[in-house]
């Protein structure tokens, strides 16, 4: 990963063979951001996704292995327990161009991936909702 601040916005590429969310923790850490919104294209050969069950109250996961094109990748990053906590989705498209999309678990990249992080001056923490099944924002 490599990546450019300018002002409040970090220009990052995520290197071939990387999987993203990581190195977006990592970045989050070293650069003490604890507030953001996330958006990015590339090109990935291995993703993981969910859909959360409303009812059971689980992520139903699902792997795809491939030549895929990330179409869009939005997200927001803030914090649980102070960590940095990232909640992403995605879309992305296979050889047919046929497009899936989810809840983002894993992205790994198959040749680079262009992200624009903009961090958000403040925090918003995360709690988790026992009637919901899922960490939500806290203010």
């Amino acid at each position: 990963m490599e990546y450019k601040k300018f002002e409040n916005h970090y220009v990052i590429r995520i290197e071939k063979g990387e999987e993203v969310l990581s190195k977006l923790k990592e970045l989050c850490k070293i650069e003490n951001i604890r507030l953001g919104s996330i958006s990015g294209i590339g090109a990935a050969n291995k993703v993981e996704i969910g859909l959360f069950n409303t009812e059971t109250k689980e992520y139903k996961t699902t792997v795809m292995e491939g030549m895929y094109e990330v179409t869009s990748l939005i997200g927001n990053v803030t914090r649980k327990e102070e960590e940095v906590y990232l909640h992403c989705h995605i879309n992305f498209s296979d050889t047919s161009l046929k497009t899936f999309g989810g809840h983002l678990v894993s992205l790994y990249i198959s040749a680079t991936c262009e992200i624009i992080l903009t961090e958000i001056k403040g925090e918003v923490n995360r709690n988790f909702n026992d009637e919901i099944g899922l960490n939500l924002f806290k203010f």
